[in-house]
Order: C-alpha cells, then sequence, then structure tokens
C-alpha cells in the first residue's frame, strides 16, 4: 500500500463544542511528526517556536491550556553524537520535557504516547530484548532517553512508551536517504555488519501511536513500555543492499566491522527487539522492505 493512501481520518476531532481541543502533538518536521501531519491533518502540531523542550514547565503549561484528548510526543533530541558532549541538555529534551508532558497529561487524566529508543539497552547478545529486560544506556543519548521513559513511568497516568529503532522515511536525513544519496555517486560503499536491528518506517510508528493513543482513552490499564520494530531483523551491510535493490542501483555494498567505523558514541549491536505484547493493540511488527518501497516512492514523486 503506498503511503498516500494512508490520510485516513484520525479517531481525535480538531476541537470539540466545549473548547476540548482533540490531538496534540509535540513535532512537527521530523520523520514521525511529519508522517503524523499526513494520518491526522486536524491534529495540533507544536514545532520549536510553539514548543521548547528545552523548557518543560512551558510544554506542559501548553498541554494544560490545549486541553487535549491524548498527547504524542513525536519530538526529541536524535542527535547521538553530539549528546556525547552536551549530555546535560539532552536530558533535558529527552528527559525533563517528556516528563513534564506526562504529568499535565496524568493530571488531566489524558493518555501520553511517547516514543523512545533501543538505546536504552546495552545491546548485549543476540536474544531480542523484551519490554522487561534490565536497561543499561552505553551513551549519553540512551541515558537521555532513559530518564524520559522513567519520568513517564512516575507521572503514572494513562501512557505508552513505544522504544522504536532504526527510523526511515522520505522525510528528513536518515540511513535510507544517504544510502540512495551515496549509492547514485559511488559504484561501492562500507557498511558497518555487526548491528543487527529492525528498520522501521516512521509511517507505521505514526499508525501505531495513533492506534494507542485512541485505545488507551477507552482502556487506560493498558498502559506500559512496547516495544516495535521493522521486520526481520536485519544488519546495517544488508539493510543497504536491500536498498540498492529496490532503487535499482548498482552500488556494491562491502561488510566492515563497527570498529572500522569509529563514531563519538558506542551503538548497540544488538538492538533486536522483541514486540509480541504489541498485539494488545491489534499491532504487529511492519515488513520494513515494503516501507523501503514506499519511501522510495515517495521520494521519485516528489521529485
Amino acid at each position: 500500500m503506498n503511503q498516500k493512501t494512508h490520510n485516513t481520518p484520525s479517531a481525535f476531532p480538531s476541537e470539540h463544542p466545549d473548547g476540548v481541543h482533540g490531538l496534540l502533538v509535540f513535532g512537527q518536521t521530523g520523520q514521525v511528526a511529519s508522517e503524523l501531519q499526513r494520518l491526522a491533518p486536524d491534529a495540533v502540531f507544536l514545532g520549536r517556536a510553539q514548543a521548547d523542550l528545552n523548557d518543560p514547565d512551558a510544554c506542559a503549561a501548553t498541554i494544560r491550556a490545549r486541553r487535549p484528548l491524548a498527547v504524542i510526543n513525536a519530538a526529541a533530541w536524535t542527535a547521538v553524537d553530539a549528546a556525547e558532549t552536551d549530555e546535560a541538555a539532552a536530558t533535558v529534551v529527552n528527559g525533563a520535557a517528556p516528563a513534564g508532558m506526562a504529568q499535565a497529561c496524568a493530571n488531566l487524566g489524558i493518555p501520553f504516547v511517547h516514543i523512545s529508543t533501543d538505546y536504552v539497552f546495552d545491546g548485549d547478545g543476540k536474544a531480542a530484548f523484551k519490554p522487561s529486560d534490565p536497561t543499561a544506556p552505553l551513551g549519553a543519548y540512551g541515558r537521555s532517553k532513559l530518564a524520559g521513559e522513567v519520568g513517564v513511568r512516575a507521572a503514572d497516568g494513562p501512557h505508552a512508551i513505544l522504544r522504536t529503532s532504526w527510523v526511515f522515511s522520505a522525510h528528513g536525513a536518515n540511513f535510507l536517504k544517504t544510502m540512495l544519496r551515496l549509492g547514485g555517486q559511488r559504484d561501492t560503499l562500507t557498511v558497518v555488519a555487526d548491528q543487527i536491528g529492525g528498520p522501521t518506517q516512521a509511517s507505521a510508528i505514526a499508525r501505531a501511536c495513533l492506534t494507542i493513543a485512541d485505545q488507551l482513552r477507552d482502556a487506560p490499564e493498558k498502559s506500559g513500555t512496547y516495544h516495535f520494530s521493522g521486520a526481520p531483523d536485519v544488519s546495517w551491510a544488508n539493510f543497504a543492499r536491500a536498498i540498492m535493490a529496490q532503487a535499482e542501483l548498482p552500488c556494491t555494498i562491502t561488510d566492515i566491522p563497527s570498529s572500522a567505523y569509529p563514531t563519538p558514541a558506542r551503538r548497540p549491536a544488538n538492538s533486536r527487539l522483541k514486540c509480541q505484547s504489541l498485539s494488545i493493540f491489534g499491532l504487529e511488527r511492519p515488513d520494513w522492505r515494503i516501507g523501503v518501497s514506499e519511501a522510495i516512492t515517495d521520494l521519485r514523486e516528489a521529485l
């Protein structure tokens, strides 16, 4: 199914007669927020100009003022390497801000859906991480996201923490777009082959967030931490090969170890996520291969 058919009506009306707003989304131009705008065009989207995540109190005040039916936080500090040199700032955006949002939502008794990451785990082993597994972030970004999870749970309102991984789409900067650009310029590329995870299409995450937020309104007992990543699990190198094949680019991918591509922040070697618990919402892991095809089609149509 092409993403262009996904502009289905949201379960959240734009505004009720008593002034209560429908869905409020923190984020406007990021990958998931862009897809949410396709799926829920009547929602209120707050970009940096309307909601500064460096000011958690202001974010909470915005929720109290707008009195929405549900809130999705699709905004975050996503610069993994930059977080290593400015962890305090990353922790305000990824930790204190969602904690404040969650508390405001809890006080209003409305659902709060927060997107988190596989980086809260240390990436050891080869088994898929369960939501209940112990967390042990390798770096500042993971610690900042874990702080947000702790704050959301502490608010004790209707909530869902949705951990995902390897997000891609036709929007913003991501691995798929980088591979398409480089694959069109070069005959060969070297790509890390010893990190394994589930690439996840941003539109699939957006749909999952809407489904979860809607169900939490009537079933707050479904609150908790969930995993949502694309299937099947794959290495970055094999993900790159699939991208080249679908885009019909004659670029050869050569495997390299992570040690050959050092970065300021360590990446988890194992980003596999066990996603079965999402069946409580009627959700299954999306096939990233279909997502790659849809994203490539979107990019070509945008030319």
